[in-house]
């Protein structure tokens, strides 16, 4: 019987299969599920941010509203416009400045619940300017107040003389003029026109509304955001004019004004300044949610692998036991016990497997009775025809050479001969045996050339070259001296002809050489030697090829290799074997 080799038995392959099968989609499902999840936490954060920033944007667009609102009373106040177009000198200016245009801009100030201040340029220089001097100070920090200039006082400056072109009710600008980013201020810029002519409006006027820049900036804080964030607002030129940040240190250069792989960055226009609101948000904060998220995914992927494991192992562990008991009855079935039966309850497939397996081990049982003893019996008549093949032919030539010397006169040879002869058939008969020890074999050619040398004389040397580690085991008779005889009956060259017999131990098994250094043979003649219908000197060394496969198989036998003029070699492969092997415990040989 040949080692088992190792294998994974089918209770292993069920559940590595179903565990396979199982982790497949509980991994496709919790990938899912954790991608869904995080794509929906950055949704959402994204949407809160969204949200948080929508409302800021609201708040400083209520208070621009509110601050252009204060500049739309004056920009469409068709009496302002009137007082203002008047260029009467002396009572009348000083009329409309005490009786009017004081209590408008006093109104007009006080109007707004924040700290402002109103400064109006006027183009008409009768009315006098109304003015605070607050040369090195905030501006503001007198609260809520208006001032009344004249118009020629602005004519040179960049911000007036670059503002853009009017179009009418539209054109204004938030812009910081002045000393206003030294105090952190930020002025509205509006120019007055005149509306009687709508088609072609003239200006008569100009007028700047100061706010504090950190009051418009009210709402834009960090802590509106997820902690670390950073709020900050940019101008057209991407200069950093406000920043809110939870760290101190934090400096407007410092901060990346795209985004990254650290930062989430979202961006919202502030179109009424033509500024640009953004939140920069760390992505580690973000993945700490993340990986909340992927944590609860993997425990509950976890649990249902567990779960669904155990599960696996009692269903598996219920089919691979009932296949074990299958396997091994067909173990026991390969080993020679066909004895061994199933039994299983119920109608299913397995009671189905069990009642075939039992008629099958009764048949096979009944089955090899009959077909071994049929083919011992066989095996025995082929080996008693092949050996009855042999014994003839050689006593025939006995015979032949013993009346060859019989007619010379010869007598001293052939009471040697006779005697050898008789040695021969002694070692052949072997008492009935067909299988002898590798000694008697070597002994029954040697006999065989000791008759023969009695005929040939000096014309035929011979030697042995034999290891004796083979001398331990057993062969099949003849299976040497048929060589030796067609040595002499066809490979004569010459007046004399030398062979040499070796045996060695080889790896496959035993290896019998007979040499001589006779006339050889082409190739085509050791094909023909081989084939079922070859020449007539095949006959003996087919005998003894086939006598050697029949006992031991295709896997030994004769080789023959030679060349004409120089000789041939005869390679005979049996395996190391004794002869109780082959004998039953009766005593017969199988």
């Amino acid at each position: 019987m040949k080692q088992n080799k190792r294998f994974l038995s089918f209770g292993y392959k069920l559940m590595i299969s179903y565990i396979v099968l199982l982790i497949v989609p509980v991994a496709f499902v919790g990938a899912f599920a954790y991608n869904t999840a995080v794509e929906s936490i950055r949704t959402q954060t994204k949407a809160n941010i969204r949200g948080t920033l929508q409302q800021i944007q609201d708040n400083i667009r209520y208070k621009v509203e509110d601050t252009k609102r204060l500049t739309d009373s004056l920009y469409y106040d068709r009496t302002l416009a009137d007082s203002l177009r008047r260029y009467d000198d002396g009572w009348y200016s000083f009329e409309t400045l005490q009786s009017y245009l004081i209590p408008m801009l006093q109104n007009t100030v006080h109007s707004s619940n924040r700290n402002i201040a109103l400064s109006l340029y006027i183009q008409n220089e009768t009315i006098p300017e109304v003015y605070y001097s607050y040369e090195g100070m905030d501006p503001l920090r007198k609260g809520r107040f208006y001032q009344l200039f004249h118009q020629k006082r602005i004519l040179g400056k960049p911000w007036f003389s670059g503002f853009p072109r009017e179009q009418y009710g539209v054109t204004m600008q938030w812009r910081q003029i002045e000393d206003d980013e030294s105090y952190g201020n930020i002025s509205l810029l509006r120019r007055l026109m005149d509306t009687y002519e709508p088609t072609a409006p003239s200006p008569f006027g100009f007028v700047r509304i100061t706010v504090k820049l950190a009051d418009l900036l009210e709402s834009v804080k960090d802590d509106k955001f997820r902690k670390g964030s950073t709020v900050y607002i940019e101008n057209e030129n991407h200069d950093i004019i406000h920043l809110s940040s939870g760290d101190e240190n934090m400096k407007p250069e410092q901060i990346p004004l795209l985004e990254s792989k650290d930062y989430l960055q979202i961006k919202a226009p502030v179109e009424e300044l033509n500024w640009t609101l953004a939140v920069n948000i760390p992505n580690e904060v973000l993945e700490q949610d993340i990986q909340k998220v992927k944590s609860v995914t993997i425990l509950v992927c976890l649990i249902m692998i567990g779960f669904f494991s155990a599960a696996g192992m009692l269903l598996s562990g219920y089919f691979s036991r009932r296949v074990v008991k299958i396997v091994s009855v067909l173990r026991s079935f390969q080993e020679g016990d066909l004895h061994k039966r199933l039994s299983y309850r119920g109608n299913d497939e397995f009671n189905q497997i069990s009642l075939a397996l039992n008629n099958m081990g009764e048949n096979m049982n009944r089955l090899i009775q009959e077909v071994y003893l049929s083919n011992l019996h066989k095996k025995e008549a082929e080996l008693e025809i092949l050996q009855a093949q042999i014994n003839p032919h050689f006593l025939y030539n006995s015979f032949s050479s013993i009346n060859r010397l019989a007619q010379f006169g010869e007598i001293s040879k052939i009471r040697s001969m006779v005697s050898g002869l008789a040695k021969f058939y002694r070692l052949t008969l072997n008492e009935g045996r067909t299988m002898i020890p590798v000694e008697k074999e070597l002994q029954h050619v040697q006999t065989y050339i000791d008759i023969q040398k009695i005929k040939y004389e000096d014309h035929l040397t011979f030697n042995f070259d034999i290891d004796q580690k083979v001398l331990g085991f057993d062969t099949v008779r003849l299976i040497l001296q048929p060589f030796v005889e067609n040595i002499l009956e066809h490979a004569f060259y010459g007046e004399t002809i030398h062979i040499r017999i070796t045996a060695e131990a080889g790896q496959q098994g035993i290896v019998f050489k007979v040499i001589d250094d006779g006339i050889g043979m082409t190739k085509e003649t050791i094909r023909q030697i081989f084939s079922p219908s070859g020449i007539k000197m095949g006959y003996g060394i087919r005998n003894v090829d086939q006598r050697i496969k029949l006992q031991f198989g295709d896997s030994y036998g004769v080789l023959l290799y030679s060349r004409l003029g120089i000789g041939t070699t005869v390679q005979i492969t049996i395996p190391y074997f004794h002869h109780t092997e082959l004998t039953g415990n009766d005593g017969t040989q199988g």
